[in-house]
């Protein structure tokens, strides 16, 4: 049933990625991801990667402007607006427990350029990352620095591998789209066991 579900996305994002709107979603989920939404944009950058490989780097500064746009917006949710919306992500969003967010703030005492830019770089889930910055209040230069090259590096490495392979990257994912699928899965689930990892 999932691998349907996946199948139907990747489907619709192959036909859809040469359109005005294909753009606007991969900004738009690069922007939500960072700040609030708990699905990753790689799933679209990479398919609309796949069906226009010579386009691949463009996507890339998308999704790169979009992340770094979101990360600012999530900075201030917790700068701001922290005691309004904390209960919603204590409740809701994975690894947000009071316990685990005192030991983010420890990371960023100890050296904040390295915890954004490794939450930006990695399937770490990053919206925790950017809203306990604005709630521990680190500079925000640094912050805006390590999440530009955190998640540019992260997009433009992706895309870098579809514009130089194009085709035969395509066609291993049409082989192996099942595998692949699942992989996604174990790679998102297990950004949320990573920071259980790293704030022990």
């Amino acid at each position: 049933m999932i691998f349907k579900y996946f199948r139907k996305l990747y489907d619709w994002v192959i036909s859809k990625a040469d359109s005005k709107y294909a753009r606007s979603f991969l900004f738009g989920l690069a922007f939500a991801e960072a700040s609030f939404f708990p699905i990753p944009p790689d799933v679209l950058q990479i398919t609309m990667c796949v069906s226009k490989p010579r386009k691949s780097f463009q996507y890339a500064l998308i999704a790169a402007f979009g992340s770094v746009l979101g990360a600012i917006f999530g900075y201030f949710l917790g700068l701001k607006l922290w005691e309004l919306i904390s209960p919603y992500f204590f409740q809701y969003v994975p690894s947000f427990t009071h316990e685990n967010f005192m030991k983010v703030s420890k990371l960023y005492n100890e050296n904040g350029f390295v915890a954004v830019f490794t939450a930006a770089f990695t399937p770490i889930p990053y919206k925790v990352f950017t809203i306990s910055a604005g709630v521990f209040k680190i500079n925000f230069f640094l912050f805006l620095l390590a999440s530009a090259i955190g998640r540019s590096m992260r997009f433009f490495a992706v895309s870098a591998l579809f514009y130089k392979f194009g085709a035969p990257i395509r066609d291993f994912i049409e082989k192996r789209f099942n595998m692949l699928s699942i992989l996604f899965i174990i790679l998102l689930v297990g950004g949320f066991y990573i920071i259980k990892y790293i704030l022990r």
